[in-house]
């Protein structure tokens, strides 16, 4: 497995693997609003844009193709965590959010904690990563999540 950041021109293969996910593995407890919601953030367009402005995105690659990947928002936010369907439980997640952790504290070495809003479903596996629930879950911009947070101290 080979770990590295995104490179310009492959936002629209990054989305889709986001998206591919997002449809199996999240979509169905989502509101068709919420659905819509979140296509629209994983938009390959705005996925460029974050990329140039505040966001750092890792991907995982197998054999040459995207198996995975995390954004992360000003360097203390997971935006987006997902990783390909036959290759969950094996590690590639937790990877990706320790390397991104490395650069983000690297970047800002005061770093004490790391945030994610968490879809339901995605609760434990956020949990098996060290994060603890940050309160209850919510449904903001049609998008149901539960607050996390990971204390790096």
């Amino acid at each position: 497995m080979e770990f590295r950041p995104m490179k310009p021109g492959e936002e629209r293969m990054v989305s889709e693997l986001a998206l591919r996910v997002f449809d199996r593995f999240v979509a169905p407890q989502f509101s068709a609003e919420g659905r819509r919601e979140f296509r629209s953030y994983a938009d390959p367009h705005l996925l460029r844009l974050r990329s140039r402005w505040n966001h750092i995105v890792l991907l995982a690659l197998a054999d040459d193709e995207i198996a995975g990947m995390i954004e992360v928002r000003d360097d203390g936010h997971v935006t987006l965590l997902f990783v390909e369907g036959e290759l969950q439980g094996n590690g590639v997640g937790g990877e990706l959010l320790r390397r991104s952790l490395s650069i983000s504290k690297r970047r800002k070495p005061d770093l004490s904690r790391v945030t994610v809003n968490s879809s339901p479903n995605t609760v434990a596996i956020y949990e098996r990563l060290g994060f603890r629930k940050a309160g209850a879950e919510r449904d903001g911009d049609h998008i149901r999540s539960v607050p996390m947070v990971l204390d790096l101290r």
